[in-house]
């Protein structure tokens, strides 16, 4: 149903766009028609998910659509391994339903509040230095286009259209279904402990080649680094699940309410920061368990922050690294959250932060709260000088002209845009920005 909309808020509530229209649709017929009408009134339309990115990809003075009524798994071929999803369908609602047929994606981020086309359209990646990431399980896709028609992409389909279309930023039409290449359903055997940052340096990519998924998460302020290994064992391997109150304890109230607590504290005596961030260091105690592999990529994160993140060489992961710690010691700066460090393989798709690159990632955080512009600013600065690409749903100020520079296929890109949209009906002014319109 078409109505003039409230204000619409990312999760963070750092981007908040005021669309003269929103509409909802459960069919492709109704996207199809929502598009349409669209053009006929000359509105530019974009496609809301879960409001998990950090950069304004869905801010639009014209039409907002939601796909919420676009959810759950259409098909499952179990000889092939694939499965045919709505694109509206949320990451936590999709994994449980892949675990129900025997099924699972290779690889997850650590957070399932997204949709799936939104976490493809923006390059969710999750880590494994020999995996990849979400987009590259794609197998195909189906897309509404701006004069309403529908076409379905694959690698022997359309194969142009798919290599831009796996990492799309929303900006050739709307995913109304994702075809999916899963593997059979696996348990993760997780070894999680902290660790010294200057110990751990030299022996970096030998942990990450070691092992099938490796997360940091480092405090600035400290040489404290939280380690996760996770590793896929056969059924029946490994320890059990952590225990219910361990669960409670670790992931709900020292994860989320206790650090949210610190969090609010900080925001009022930033100066406190270095301090607290030494004092929960030194409080990281060691845990293994093992459970179904969605059970173990994914967490709750219900401390509010805002986001950025930047795929590397992994080279040049350790150097951005010690740039970091110079930094953060110059300048006192109060950053409660920790730094994120993860891996990746190189997929071959056009706009994938991983594009014909093995990679590592670095994200940095701030609590919502709390000015996040000198650590962003510090931090673009540092992995400009090592080629850095941004994760396309968080924060970064690359424009067309730097972003042609770090992907060989970024005109490529345009020229599928150019075809399939040649109106410019999936757009907004940061669209505009990064495809150089």
């Amino acid at each position: 149903m078409l109505r003039v909309s409230d204000p619409w808020r990312n999760w963070a509530g750092t981007v908040v766009a005021h669309p003269s229209a929103m509409r909802h649709a459960a069919t492709a017929d109704e996207v199809a028609t929502a598009v349409v009408d669209a053009g006929r009134r000359g509105t530019e339309v974009r496609v809301a998910g879960s409001g998990h990115s950090f950069t304004p990809l869905v801010a639009t003075d014209g039409l907002l659509l939601h796909l919420d009524g676009l959810s759950g798994i259409v098909a499952v071929d179990a000889e092939q391994q694939r499965v045919r999803v709505l694109a509206g369908t949320p990451l936590h609602v999709l994994n449980p339903a892949l675990q129900a047929v025997g099924l699972a994606l290779p690889n997850l981020g650590d957070i399932d509040r997204q949709t799936i086309s939104g976490a493809i359209a923006t390059g969710t990646h999750g880590t494994g230095a020999r995996f990849q990431g979400i987009a590259a399980a794609v197998s195909g896709l189906t897309l509404v286009l701006a004069d309403g028609s529908s076409i379905s992409c694959s690698a022997e389909t359309e194969p142009e259209v798919f290599a831009a279309a796996r990492v799309g930023l929303g900006a050739l039409g709307v995913v109304t279904e994702v075809e999916l290449q899963c593997v059979p359903a696996f348990r993760l055997h997780a070894k999680e402990a902290g660790e010294s940052l200057d110990a751990l340096l030299p022996h970096l990519h030998a942990e990450a080649d070691a092992h099938d998924h490796l997360d940091l998460h480092w405090f600035p302020h400290t040489d404290r680094v939280l380690v996760k290994r996770n590793d896929r064992v056969a059924p029946g391997e490994g320890p059990g699940p952590l225990a219910r109150w361990r669960a409670t304890l670790d992931d709900d109230l020292l994860a989320n309410r206790v650090f949210e607590a610190a969090n609010r504290l900080a925001t009022a005596l930033p100066h406190l920061v270095p301090g607290m961030n030494r004092l929960t260091a030194r409080g990281l105690g060691a845990r293994e368990f093992a459970d179904d592999s969605w059970r173990v990529f994914c967490s709750s994160r219900e401390v509010c922050f805002v986001e950025s993140e930047y795929a590397l060489p992994r080279d040049s992961v350790a150097a951005v690294l010690r740039e970091l710690r110079a930094w953060f010691a110059r300048t006192a700066a109060p950053v409660p959250f920790p730094v994120e460090v993860r891996f990746l393989a190189s997929d071959d798709i056009w706009l994938s932060t991983a594009h014909e690159r093995d990679s590592a990632y670095v994200a940095v955080h701030q609590y919502h709260r709390m000015d996040a512009g000198p650590l962003f600013e510090a931090f673009e600065a540092i992995v400009r000088e090592h080629a850095g690409r941004p994760h396309w749903g968080k924060v970064h100020s690359l424009g067309a002209d730097r972003l042609r520079d770090l992907y060989p296929r970024f005109d490529d890109f345009r020229e599928v845009r150019n075809r399939v949209d040649p109106e410019r009906r999936f757009t907004n002014a940061h669209v505009r920005h990064l495809l150089g319109d």
